[in-house]
C-alpha cells in the first residue's frame, strides 16, 4: 500500500493576522489543569463545577431510521448526559469552557465520520468544530483574504456569503455554471486572464444541490475543478451542508422510487476525498439533517489550518454550546453510532424524496402547460 503524501503547504498565503495568530494565552494553561486533577488553577477563571445547577441533560430521539411523527412515545430513545456519564464526558465536561477544538467525544465522532465517508488521501487532515457552515466559512476566509482581496464563486452564490463578504470589502468574481455547477473552463479562464492587483488564491463553491440553483457536481465535474484549482494553486472551499441529501433523479410512477437510496456508500465523492495536496476545506454542518438550532458543524482541512481555526474559535465563539454537544455526543457515541447514523441520514434521503416528488407530481398536475 503507497504511504499518503503530506499536504501541501499553502500557508505563504496566509494573512499577517492568520500568521500571528497563536494559541490563546488562557486556553494553553488547559494541558496543565488535564494533565492534573488535582491542580486548583486561578487563572482561567473556571467556575466550579459543583457550582452548575444541573443535574442532567438530554433529549428523548427517534430510535436511527424513524421519524418523530412515526414513533411512540414508549419507543423514544433517552439520550442523557449527566455528572457522570459513562461512554462520553460528564456534564461537567459539556458545561465548562473549553478549547477551540471541541469535547473531546464530538471532536472524535467528527474525525472518524470523516475518516469513513471521505478517507482524506494526504495524512495530515484534522477537524475542528463550528457554529455551521457561515461561521466555518467566515473563519476559512480571514485566514487567507483581507479587504481589498478577491473571491472566485458561482455566477450564482449563496446570498449570505455576500452579505458576508461586502462589509468586509472583498470582491467577487463570478464563473459560470451549467447544470452541474461551476464550469471548470469557466473558472480556468477567470484565472487565466486576471489582471487583477492581488493574485486569486481561493475559489468556494457549493457542490451538492448548490444554493440557489440545485445543481449538483457529478464525480468527472468535481475532478476538473480540483485539476484546475491544482493548475492555479487555489484553496477550494467545499461548502456542503446538503451532502447527504442526495437522491435518484425524479421518475414519474415509479415503484421503486425509494428502494435506491444511496445512504452514505454510494454518495458522489466530495472534493476533500479527491484532494491529494490539502488544498480543499471542507465545511460540514449537522444544520440540514438533525436541526440548524443546535448550531453543530466542523471543518476538514490540514492540521496546520485546522490550528488555526481553533487559534481563532478561542478567541471568538470558543466551540459550540456544551448543551448541544452533549446531546450530538451521546447521540452519536450511544444510542446510534455510525451505523444509526447511515439508517437516519437514508431516512432523511427518502423523506426529502417523497417531498420532492410530491411537488414535481403537482406541479405536472397543476401547471402543466402553464410554464
Amino acid at each position: 500500500m503507497t504511504a499518503k503524501p503530506h499536504s501541501v503547504d499553502l500557508s505563504e498565503f496566509f494573512t499577517e493576522t492568520t500568521r500571528v495568530r497563536d494559541n490563546s494565552p488562557l486556553k494553553s494553561l488547559t494541558k496543565y489543569m488535564e494533565a492534573d486533577p488535582t491542580l486548583l488553577s486561578l487563572g482561567a477563571g473556571l467556575p466550579h463545577p459543583s457550582t452548575f445547577p444541573f443535574a442532567q441533560i438530554g433529549a428523548h430521539v427517534a430510535p436511527a431510521g424513524a421519524s418523530v411523527a412515526n414513533t411512540a412515545p414508549a419507543d423514544m430513545l433517552n439520550v442523557s448526559v449527566t455528572t457522570s456519564s459513562g461512554a462520553i464526558e460528564g456534564l461537567g465536561k459539556f458545561l465548562q469552557y473549553g478549547n477551540g477544538r471541541g469535547v473531546p467525544s464530538y471532536a472524535a465522532f467528527t474525525r472518524e465520520h470523516t475518516h469513513r465517508v471521505h478517507d482524506p488521501k494526504y495524512v495530515d487532515w484534522d477537524t475542528v468544530v463550528s457554529l455551521g457552515n457561515t461561521d466555518a466559512f467566515v473563519k476559512a476566509l480571514m485566514l487567507f483574504y483581507t479587504s481589498g482581496d478577491t473571491l472566485l464563486v458561482d455566477e450564482w452564490t449563496y446570498p449570505a456569503i455576500i452579505g458576508t463578504v461586502v462589509p468586509m470589502n472583498i470582491q467577487l468574481a463570478p464563473v459560470r455554471m451549467d447544470a452541474e455547477g461551476m464550469v471548470p473552463e469557466a473558472l480556468d479562464h477567470v484565472c487565466t486572464n486576471w489582471t487583477g492587483e492581488r493574485k486569486l488564491r481561493m475559489v468556494y463553491t457549493i457542490p451538492t444541490a448548490q444554493n440557489p440553483t440545485g445543481a449538483t457536481m457529478s464525480i468527472a465535474r468535481k475532478r476538473a475543478i480540483y485539476a484546475v484549482a491544482q493548475k492555479h494553486n487555489l484553496v477550494i472551499i467545499e461548502d456542503d451542508p446538503y451532502y447527504y441529501l442526495q437522491f435518484e433523479p425524479y421518475t414519474a410512477d415509479s415503484e421503486d422510487r425509494y428502494t435506491n437510496l444511496p445512504g452514505i456508500k454510494s454518495l458522489v465523492p466530495s472534493l476533500l476525498s479527491l484532494d491529494t495536496d490539502g488544498r480543499v476545506i471542507r465545511l460540514d454542518s449537522f444544520s440540514k439533517v438533525l436541526a440548524p438550532g443546535l448550531r453543530c458543524g466542523w471543518v476538514t482541512a490540514p492540521k496546520y489550518i485546522t490550528d488555526k481555526i481553533q487559534f481563532h474559535n478561542e478567541t471568538s465563539i470558543q466551540q459550540p454550546a456544551g448543551v448541544s454537544q452533549a446531546i450530538v455526543a451521546s447521540l452519536m457515541n450511544e444510542q446510534w453510532g455510525h451505523s444509526g447514523w447511515e439508517r437516519h441520514l437514508v431516512q432523511i434521503q427518502r423523506d426529502y424524496a417523497m417531498r420532492r416528488d410530491l411537488f414535481v407530481d403537482l406541479c405536472l398536475k397543476h401547471l402543466n402547460g402553464l410554464v
